[in-house]
């Protein structure tokens, strides 16, 4: 499935319609799960109130309702062990908001795991609240011989807890389709302080430590020769190396000759871009904070580090990425980065906008994008059902960024778009939408809007 195609809608709907088979290397999901804590600051208010972007976008949208249980009853119905652990999840929780989340995330893994490839991988990022139940949906799904890692990502410095530990992790769980999963090892940078002890010594060449020239345990043959006057066999060792070897790596000037004696040593140069190998625990990887440059207010969005780190394992150039919770498009703006081919899904018209706002500042332009008004009765049907996706499906079209203003108390700004004309200082142009017949006082409304904010 080459190219890359940009869904607004449902993405269950989405994967069974639309992503063929064995189509895709690599998953990664941040499916938000409304703890309060993280995922209900949608362009958030001191006071407390709401946005109509958090209200459209975040309320709600895991509960226990008919939608639901209906979801819960017809997985069980297929039955296997999927359907199974619902049976135990309702048993421990029945009819919560959790066992919603559970019950919706159910057929969309099943889904997800549908459209990998036999190379392909899975990345679900959580947080502490649901990774314990969504660790045993995904060997349900997956099998737990195809887990690989619990990895733990360290998303801010601190966090004040009267009553417990302070949660300052996120949890990302990595299941891979079958052994023949793509992997390419990461490599984490040493630190200063491992790199003042271990490579202490410099040549011509370069920075290097020392690592030994023997191995321990007797061996016969020329690797337990006597070489240069050294006898490893009297020490119950043998040479890494043979003789032959070890006489080109001293020609070469890789061997270390103590000035007081002693058996020589391998020179170990430090190698550009050499690390150790990356653990489980992240803990390099800053969040997005308020200073960020990539930072677009989006309360789930995550640093292109980290995904740029997910992709490079799992995928070589050219593979398919897919976020079927694609929200602001960090995913995406990586895999286009990478130069991966990528498919991202969204509900929200607001999560849409912000993507293709984003692509169009990283100069890409070649994807579809599917499942938005393109005709004028589609939109006047958006409008009547859902206003505010109409909304932010309109500021999108022009590329603008919507509004933080809370719902009913917007004062006519519904967007803005930022451009420069004769000199560098940013101008703006305020947008104000309507679906319906533009009345004179809602004109007169918007000339008072622009004259209060100085906009152009």
């Amino acid at each position: 499935m080459a190219g890359n195609f940009l869904y607004y809608g449902d993405n269950l709907d989405v994967l069974r319609r639309y992503v063929k088979d064995e189509s895709v290397d690599l998953v990664y999901l941040d499916p938000p799960f409304n703890s309060n804590a993280t995922y209900s600051v949608l362009f958030g208010h001191v006071d407390g109130t709401k946005s109509a972007a958090q209200i459209q976008a975040f309320e709600d949208t895991w509960s226990w309702d008919e939608v639901a249980a209906k979801t819960f009853q017809d997985t069980v119905k297929q039955g296997g062990r999927v359907a199974e652990a619902l049976v135990a999840f309702r048993t421990l929780i029945p009819e919560s908001t959790m066992l919603a989340y559970l019950s919706m995330m159910a057929p969309r893994l099943t889904q997800l795991r549908r459209v990998l490839k036999l190379t392909g991988s899975l990345y679900l990022h959580c947080d502490p609240t649901a990774s314990h139940y969504l660790k045993l949906l995904l060997d349900a799904v997956f099998g737990p011989e195809n887990f690989r890692s619990e990895i733990i990502w360290k998303r801010t410095t601190a966090h004040s807890s009267a009553k417990r530990f302070g949660p300052v992790h996120d949890v990302i769980l990595y299941y891979v389709k079958s052994a023949k999963a793509t992997w390419n090892p990461q490599v984490a940078p040493h630190s200063e302080k491992y790199l003042t002890a271990k490579y202490r010594y410099q040549d011509e060449r370069g920075t290097y430590r020392l690592s030994d020239l023997t191995g321990s345990g007797i061996r016969h043959g020329e690797s337990g020769d006597v070489w240069r006057g050294f006898d490893v066999t009297a020490k119950g060792r043998h040479w890494m190396h043979p003789p032959s070897e070890l006489e080109m790596l001293d020609a070469d000037g890789r061997v270390y000759w103590p000035p007081k004696g002693g058996f020589p040593a391998y020179k170990r140069y430090l190698e550009k871009g050499s690390g150790r190998p990356l653990q489980d625990v992240w803990t390099d990887i800053d969040p997005i904070n308020s200073q960020a440059l990539e930072r677009l207010g989006y309360p789930t969005q995550k640093p292109v580090a980290l995904m740029d780190r997910i992709i490079l394992a799992s995928t070589d150039p050219g593979g398919v990425v897919l976020d079927p919770f694609c929200g602001c498009g960090t995913t995406i703006a990586a895999a286009e980065k990478l130069k991966r081919h990528w498919i991202g899904i969204d509900l929200t018209a607001l999560a849409i906008s912000l993507i293709k706002s984003r692509l169009t500042a990283a100069g890409a332009s070649d994807y579809k994008v599917f499942g938005e008004p393109t005709t004028a009765d589609d939109a006047e049907e958006l409008a009547k059902t859902d206003p505010y996706g109409f909304q932010w499906w309109a500021l999108g079209l022009i590329g603008a960024r919507p509004a933080e203003g809370k719902k009913g108390a917007d004062h006519g700004i519904d967007g803005r778009l930022f451009f420069f004309d004769d000199d560098a200082t940013p101008k703006q142009v305020i947008v104000s939408v309507k679906a319906g017949k533009v009345s004179v006082p809602q004109v007169r409304d918007l000339v008072g809007v622009l004259d209060r904010e100085k906009a152009q």
